[in-house]
């Protein structure tokens, strides 16, 4: 199996893996979209809520904002020795307290840990007006995509690839063409509709689709990079593999 990353930043990546089978990067994008960790706003006591919103609606809002967090510092909390009860091992407390009129956004949340705190500050929670007052304490913890998507890791797609065999073909002026190992892989940056270098290949023969080859788009929805969502999969994926095989060896 080969990887070549073609494009990244903190919130996307863009990569090309060859040598592998339709199952298996079908797997990989399960993974990455509902079985890795991550933090998010699961309970809400309020102690105050003047809004025009009622708690439902906020507490919903709460859970759907991305925190950060130390993948090294928190355990799941059914796994975490406090056995479920909830501990700063498993737990991370946010509060708030405010007064309108003015606009709450996710930047208003206080954190008791310095590593856990909204990816953005100016998520828009609830507008109050005069006099109005919300107070709450929120409670954060680790879980899966799987159940429920406030903790979803990322929006994955992937693709097979059309590759150009030949360099001269005059390329789309927002493609880009991406050396693979049969060819040049057209990069579609900034446009995701327009193939017009591949057409113009296909008329002259000159484009071939890569067997087992494909082109993953990983845009991270959680507090972890678009390149920790990729690792933390592989992780997972890996132990899942491992324990796979022991199982089967039970059964010789």
């Amino acid at each position: 199996m080969q990887v070549q990353v073609l494009n990244k930043n903190d919130f996307e990546i863009q990569f090309l893996v060859e040598g592998v089978k339709p199952s298996f990067v079908s797997a990989l994008r399960r993974v990455m979209v509902s079985e890795i960790p991550t933090m998010s706003i699961e309970v809400v006591d309020f102690k105050k809520n003047d809004s025009a919103l009622n708690d439902e609606v906020i507490a919903n809002r709460l859970g759907q904002v991305p925190l950060t967090f130390d993948k090294e510092a928190y355990n799941i909390t059914e796994e975490c020795k406090c056995e479920g009860k909830g501990c700063s091992n498993c737990q991370v407390k946010l509060t708030l307290k405010k007064r309108g009129p003015r606009m709450v956004y996710s930047g208003d949340l206080k954190s008791d840990s310095k590593d856990v705190k909204p990816v953005f500050g100016e998520i828009p929670v609830v507008e109050l007006f005069n006099e109005q007052e919300v107070q709450f304490e929120a409670t954060a913890q680790l879980g899966y995509g799987k159940v429920h998507t406030k903790w979803q890791g990322a929006v994955v797609g992937y693709q097979e690839n059309p590759v150009i065999l030949e360099k001269e073909v005059k390329p789309c002026p927002v493609h880009k063409l991406v050396p693979v190992s049969n060819g040049y892989l057209v990069r579609k940056s900034d446009c995701e509709f327009c193939l017009e270098s591949v057409e113009e290949a296909k008329k002259k023969g000159k484009v071939v689709t890569m067997e087992n080859s494909f082109l993953f788009n990983v845009e991270s929805v959680c507090g972890v990079s678009a390149e920790g969502v990729v690792l933390s999969a592989a992780e997972v994926l890996e132990k899942k593999f491992s324990e796979f095989g022991k199982d089967l060896k039970k059964l010789k």
